[in-house]
């Protein structure tokens, strides 16, 4: 808390005059050009303190910021806890709070007034737990007289000796004085990198971090019986900021408050509202004039900026500002934008190669020529009318832009892609673990993963409650099967709940397709119903949209409750539940839609004379002609496009700008006119307590896997998606940067080795993609019926013909009662023989209307290419992660170097310390003889010279 310099230049006590007194006097009005021609001239105490970024006394740093909110009854009551929380940081917090259950009493003569008994006991467990932390080894500072009007803070500093104990107690891996050289490649290999290095020089980011590196410091966890092996030469910058907050964090974790009935770490006194925020502190401003040079400011200029979209990202200076794995988010996305480079130049080549021979598909040049004369079966039943196949040229035309022989290459191409895009993201990982010292964390990771979460002790604490109340005699508790039943029956209910919503809200849009095409049929404009099916799939796929936007979000809260009812015991099981749930719901509620068009869509119509209904009232939905990949590929490409333009961007600018300004607008309503308050700077913490919380890395992690899943899994309807991702993630990747450097409170760094459940995620939607692809290409184009065609039935061995062979033949005379078309002469002559797509006997034949030999021909081929193609590239993606090895031969052969090298530090170690007692053992026995040889004379000091000689190496 800051004192204002007219109070402090003098004692109140030696001038006799009462400092509320004083306060009184200036309310009144007395005194005030005075104080602030004297504040003007005085040295301004925020500039000592970097404004906020240290304590009062302008050398220790603040590691930590705790915030609570309290009630100010007067004016004495907030001037009593400014001066008395002035020297917390010096003394027990225990004898700087007054006894809970005392009142205060003013020097005014007046007792204060009681408070509210839920503030007091708060402000009871604030102290016991500050009292802990200083017992800890922390030192505490408070400020109430800030801007923000009832609100607290407390500032937290770890000094050098609580550092060192916990960076042993953490095993962090510290640089050591020993430096070594980097192995460089020779010959042929140089030369490339070097001509490399030149050509990407303008790409890179102009900060140190990011320079390659020849040599490199020995790593070794910290120990404090081993200092002399570190370089201590500057122990101020020895700890950085983001290990100093990490430390704090996990004294505050397990660092507990006992007085309300059960034990409470951090976590609890955040949730019951004891305190209301707890962050470590940005390195300070990124924009504005005179602002002193800070990773942060580097960070938005270099990383944070639409401007620098070209470059590479300063991946290291990430991680040194906000932990690994953080940084191993931000290097996972640039390797995902990287990779899709390539797959965006395949995926224009493919629809390119459609595009130059659009004009020579035989199938869609025979549907366009309208000498053919093919009338078609009506699409409805009554209101529709006989149509020629001649007027769906276009979804004929625009079909073969994605139905080609190049998608199937494309989608062979893409299971591959995706098996080296993993293989190159856990090669770039391993280059990261050694980078950033990380190799062999396993044992510290399990030391973290085992730590309890707070909601997961309350509830042990419950049950061991009711046990005691019940007088059983009770060993540790702990959560099992049968208290989480409960919890794991909603879950189940919950998901299945989940799910059958979203089919139910697919299926109502299939029941709007059908009835609005029936509608618009019964237009009696010829334009109206051409553009029937255009119009009511356009429309369709924009429902679509806003529902999946809409239960994204409701899904997100609903997997959090159902998971934060299960009540992990680790931090580790929270996440990776809470992803697993996320991910089903949301991977559902994307893709139903489109799995619905892909696979279900004109299955199961029926045929003329015996359609299958729904309801009995609607028929089932048909493909075009040209069948149902292009309005895979229309369904596709808008969900894609709308959930990355609107959830992913506009959501993610808008929301976070709309949070700050309704805060700044209640901190406007709150602020009093005081001219104080508008004169001096915000601190530091100040700033950072009005910027948005951070959430995690799920729903980050989570958007990038359903556009990689976008990406993978329907590829073979639609190679433009990995263009349309790669121009998504070159703004992603800045937007994201800019949240977090400029939008968000800086995050607690976590020590992490790799991506964790979303790699198996990964692998699975990978292995699932060549699946759905090889049904796609069967099942969904006419990739199989051409082949089956050009080489069974084809009698000049062209596609001549393909067309009419793919159609049946129905007699009008056979439709049901009630579903002949009402106007039969809508084509302007009577018809008699209508078509429609399917493989069945033609109603001339003995078993008219059945399944006919070429449809069982056409399935056989379809499953049989359904299992080479996923067999053969199944194989060949299991080839490409075998003869890519997980870790590069040059970084485990530095791994093993510093092995080596540690061995040796640590024997030369031994050596020395061997040498030195020698030394002394040599030194203690000359002197032992020197003083046997003294002269009888000297008896009478022989003594003194024996104890001289003995008392030498214990002086040593």
């Amino acid at each position: 808390m800051r004192v204002n310099k007219k109070y402090s230049c003098l004692p109140a006590e030696e001038k006799g005059i009462h400092i509320i007194n004083i306060r009184a006097i200036e309310d009144i009005g007395y005194d005030q050009h005075e104080s602030t021609l004297l504040n003007s001239l005085s040295k301004n105490p925020d500039a000592d303190c970097k404004y906020g970024l240290y304590f009062r006394d302008g050398k220790r740093k603040v590691d930590y910021i705790l915030v609570y909110h309290y009630k100010k009854s007067s004016s004495g009551r907030a001037l009593a806890r400014r001066t008395h929380h002035n020297d917390t940081s010096a003394r027990s917090t225990k004898q700087d709070h007054p006894l809970p259950g005392k009142s205060v009493q003013l020097e005014m003569g007046e007792s204060e007034p009681p408070a509210d008994s839920h503030e007091d006991d708060k402000r009871f467990r604030r102290e016991e737990y500050e009292g802990n932390l200083v017992e800890a080894g922390l030192e505490l500072e408070h400020d109430e007289d800030t801007k923000i009007h009832g609100v607290g803070f407390v500032k937290i500093h770890a000094p050098w000796n609580v550092l060192c104990r916990e960076a042993e107690f953490l095993k962090l891996k510290m640089p050591t004085k020993k430096m070594y050289q980097i192995n460089q490649t020779h010959g042929l290999l140089k030369k490339i990198n070097s001509v490399i290095q030149k050509i990407t020089e303008p790409i890179q980011p102009k900060v140190a971090e990011h320079k390659p590196q020849t040599v490199k410091r020995l790593s070794y966890p910290f120990s404090r019986e081993k200092q002399h092996l570190f370089d201590l030469s500057d122990r101020d910058s020895f700890f950085d900021s983001k290990t100093r907050s990490t430390i704090v964090y996990e004294i505050l974790k397990r660092t507990t408050c006992t007085k309300a009935k059960y034990s409470m770490g951090i976590t609890s006194l955040l949730a019951n509202g004891v305190y209301s925020a707890a962050y470590p502190l940005h390195d300070g401003d990124y924009e504005g004039e005179n602002v002193e040079p800070n990773d942060r400011k580097l960070l938005c200029e270099e990383w944070a900026s639409y401007g620098v979209f070209y470059k590479y990202q300063p991946i290291d200076l990430v991680r040194k500002y906000f932990g690994e794995k953080i940084g191993l988010y931000f290097a996972w996305l640039g390797v995902y934008t990287q990779m899709l480079i390539p797959a965006s130049i395949v995926g224009i080549i493919v629809f390119l190669y459609g595009c130059a021979t659009v004009d020579e598909n035989i199938p869609s040049m025979e549907m366009c020529d309208q000498r053919n004369n093919i009338t078609m079966c009506p699409l409805c039943d009554r209101t529709c009318s006989y149509w020629k196949m001649s007027s769906a040229c276009a979804t004929a035309r625009a079909s073969h832009l994605f139905d080609n022989p190049a998608t199937v290459f494309f989608s062979v191409f893409m299971a591959l892609w995706a098996a080296t895009f993993m293989e190159h993201w856990k090669r770039k990982q391993m280059r990261l673990n050694y980078r950033w010292d990380l190799t062999g964390f396993e044992e510290e990771e399990e030391a973290v993963k085992d730590h309890p979460r707070a909601e997961y002790e309350a509830k042990v604490l419950e049950k061991s409650l009711r046990k005691e109340h019940k007088h059983k005699e009770t060993d540790k508790e702990k959560l099992t099967w049968k208290d989480r039943f409960p919890a794991y029956l909603t879950n189940f209910v919950g998901i299945i709940f989940m799910v059958g919503l979203t089919f139910a809200i697919v299926f109502g849009v299939i029941i709007y397709r059908i009835s609005t095409a029936a509608a618009l049929a019964i237009s009696s404009t010829p334009s109206g119903r051409s553009s029937v099916r255009v119009t009511v799939t356009a429309t369709a796929v924009i429902i679509n949209l806003v529902v999946i936007i809409i239960l994204d979000e409701v899904y997100g809260c609903i997997a959090r409750w159902l998971t934060q009812i299960e009540v992990p015991k680790t931090d580790k099981n929270f996440e990776e539940r809470l992803i697993f749930k996320a991910f089903l719901l949301k991977f559902v509620n994307a893709y139903t839609p489109i799995f619905y068009v892909a696979f279900f869509k004109g299955r199961f119509v029926g045929r003329p004379g015996d359609y299958v209904y729904i309801f009995h009232s609607f028929r089932m939905e048909e493909c075009a002609p040209g069948g149902c990949l292009m309005e895979l590929c229309i369904q596709l490409s808008i969900i894609m496009l709308g959930k990355q333009l609107i959830q992913n961007n506009l959501f993610e600018i808008g929301i976070p700008k709309m949070k700050k300004f309704i805060r700044y607008m209640k901190l406007k309503r709150r602020r009093s006119l005081d001219h104080e308050e508008h004169v001096k700077k915000k601190q530091r913490y100040e700033v950072d307590y009005n910027l948005e919380p951070f959430a995690g890395l799920t729903p980050e992690y989570m958007e990038m896997i359903i556009q990689f899943g976008f990406v993978t899994l329907f590829v073979a309807s639609f190679p433009l998606a990995p263009l349309f991702a790669l121009l998504n993630n070159i703004i992603e990747i800045r937007l994201d940067a800019k949240k977090f450097v400029t939008e968000l409170r800086r995050p607690v760094a976590v020590r992490a080795k790799d991506i964790g459940i979303w790699y198996n995620i990964l692998r699975g939607i990978g292995k699932l993609a060549v699946i759905i692809n090889a049904f796609v290409i069967s099942f969904t184009s006419d990739f199989i019926p051409r082949l089956v065609y050009l080489y069974m039935y084809s009698e000049n061995g062209t596609m001549h013909g393909f067309v009419n062979h793919t159609l049946s033949s129905f007699n009008v005379s056979d439709f049901q009662a009630g579903t002949a078309p009402n106007d039969p002469m809508d084509l302007g002559y009577e018809v008699q023989i209508c078509r429609y797509k399917d493989y069945r006997e033609p109603p001339w034949s003995e078993n008219k209307y059945d399944i006919s030999k070429d449809f069982w021909a056409v399935l056989a081929a379809r499953l049989a290419f359904v299992i080479v193609f996923q067999n053969l590239v199944m194989f060949m993606s299991d080839f490409v992660d075998w003869i890519i090895p997980d870790i590069p031969k040059d970084i485990s052969q530095q791994i093993h170097k510093e092995k080596v090298l540690m061995v040796e530090v640590f024997m030369r170690e031994e050596q020395g310390k061997l040498q030195m007692l020698e030394t002394w053992k040599d030194k203690d026995k000359k002197k032992g003889e020197n003083c046997n040889n003294h002269s009888p004379r000297l008896s009478g000091s022989h003594s003194g010279s024996l104890s001289s000689c003995h008392s030498y190496p214990v002086d040593v």
